[in-house]
């Protein structure tokens, strides 16, 4: 059977993420010092994300969180993310958020990983319909408007997409930023990331799929697939993908149908590698989602999708360098609809 969420796997996700979303140390930041008084520590520069060893972890760790909350309101674990929400998602403390972007040289601040996962968290926190999940969204939505105007600032200057399987991949950040700007209806948003993917990648051929590299977390090769996936309709992507990836019956490129080898979790780079194979099979099931039932790469997708789950599942929690941010990209993995 394919993986599918599960209340038990949902209660190791959500106690892992409450376990490191208010984590303060230790904490890998991303802060430009502009004098000896701008050397606070993370939980001073950041009041509601200041958690998870890194900024843009901590948002995702709570998109995790209002997720599973959501999907499991019963849970033990729900009435703890609430009550935690209530404490952080304050208008103070997202005005503190906010200004900080106003610093000096802040304007790459988390460019463009966080800035995607900030807009992702703000569309989870508009799906929820229950009064305290409105407070938390309304709370919120000045920062995810802030980093809405970062994208449509930076996306007509960016000349070039960035391909590399790590923070810095555009194709990850657009896709997330569709599901923001469509569901919040900003138009302009939508069409400045479908405009940006189509100059990108509309072109690519033949992919090589030079990875993994040895801390990928991103498949540089199959995350274009599901941005470009995101953006078309089936047709257009159909089209678009039969020219990408021409091989792809015949199991090839190889390295794609190989999950990473992860030979030290503890070490926080190489940990890396299992969030390669979680968000490899993200994109395998959002491909698959795109054929047709009669196509036999839907099948081969599908397949691909559930052996990098097996590889990658069992160690989601265990050693903090991975627990502290690979629940969200396993959530993301085992909501994707194959269609």
């Amino acid at each position: 059977m394919p993986h599918a969420l599960d209340a038990a796997t949902a209660a190791r996700f959500a106690q892992a993420a409450l376990g490191h979303v208010t984590r303060e140390y230790p904490h890998k930041l991303d802060h430009v010092l502009n004098g000896p008084e701008d050397a606070l520590g993370p939980r001073a520069l950041h009041p509601i994300f200041f958690g998870s060893f890194d900024w843009h972890s901590c948002v995702h760790g709570w998109w995790t969180l209002f997720t599973l909350r959501r999907l499991y309101p019963e849970a033990p674990e729900a009435a703890a993310i609430a009550d935690l929400a209530d404490d952080l998602f304050t208008p103070v403390n997202v005005a503190v958020e906010v200004a900080y972007l106003s610093r000096p040289y802040a304007g790459p601040f988390e460019r463009p990983y966080g800035w995607g996962w900030l807009l992702m968290l703000q569309t989870e926190l508009e799906r929820h319909e229950d009064p305290r999940g409105k407070v938390w969204a309304e709370s919120l939505r000045p920062l995810a408007e802030a980093f809405a105007r970062r994208f449509k600032t930076f996306l007509p200057i960016s000349t070039y997409p960035v391909r590399v399987g790590t923070h810095y991949n555009t194709a990850f950040a657009l896709r997330l930023a569709l599901d923001y700007a469509d569901s919040a209806g900003d138009t302009e948003l939508s069409d400045l990331c479908r405009s940006a993917a189509l100059r990108w990648h509309s072109g690519d051929r033949d992919a090589q799929a030079w990875e993994p590299s040895q801390d990928e977390f991103l498949s540089p090769t199959l995350m274009v697939s599901e941005l470009m996936r995101r953006v078309g309709d089936d047709q257009g992507f159909g089209s678009w993908f039969d020219l990408h990836l021409p091989r792809l019956e015949r199991h090839e490129p190889a390295t794609l149908f190989a999950p990473a080898t992860v030979s030290d979790r503890s070490d926080g780079k190489i940990a890396h590698l299992d969030g390669l194979n979680l968000s490899r099979a993200w994109c395998w099931r959002g491909i698959a989602s795109a054929l047709p039932s009669e196509d036999p790469r839907r099948a081969v997708a599908l397949k691909a999708a559930e052996d990098h789950l097996d590889a990658a599942l069992p160690h989601v929690t265990g050693d903090y360098m991975g627990e502290h941010w690979l629940a969200s990209f396993a959530l993301l993995a085992l909501l994707a609809d194959p269609g």
